[in-house]
């Protein structure tokens, strides 16, 4: 099992950053591959951004590259997710995943998930 603990969320004016922790215990860090999704109310739970176990590809959705980046620090079991240039539109609850070794962008995909954190951007 891998339990998964977020924070950092929080509320933010348009055009100023975020960043989200992810703090893992239960597995080896360095096994797992990470994930980022949020939720806006009334819609579906939508892919943000992920990174593999190893190697440098990070995935990102189109509506956050080049304003958000994925970071893992294997030695302390922490994913970040640094999210600049907020937008309104980017208000949701966060939650981070892990599912073994290998980057995936769906959620159906992750096995472990976090209990999310609320990020809400103002106008």
């Amino acid at each position: 099992q891998v339990q998964l603990v977020e924070s950092g969320g929080g509320l933010v004016q348009a055009g100023g950053s975020l960043r989200l922790s992810c703090a893992a215990s239960g597995r080896p860090f360095s096994n797992l591959a990470m994930g980022w999704f949020r939720q806006a109310p009334g819609k579906e739970r939508e892919f943000v951004a992920a990174h593999g176990y190893s190697g440098p590809n990070t995935y990102y959705s189109d509506s956050v590259k080049g304003r958000f980046t994925l970071s893992r620090d294997n030695a302390g079991n922490t994913a970040y997710l640094q999210m600049n240039s907020l937008k309104p539109e980017d208000t949701a609850v966060y939650y981070c995943a892990a599912r073994l070794f290998i980057a995936a962008m769906t959620s159906d995909e992750y096995n472990y998930w976090g209990q999310g954190t609320q990020v809400t951007v103002s106008s």
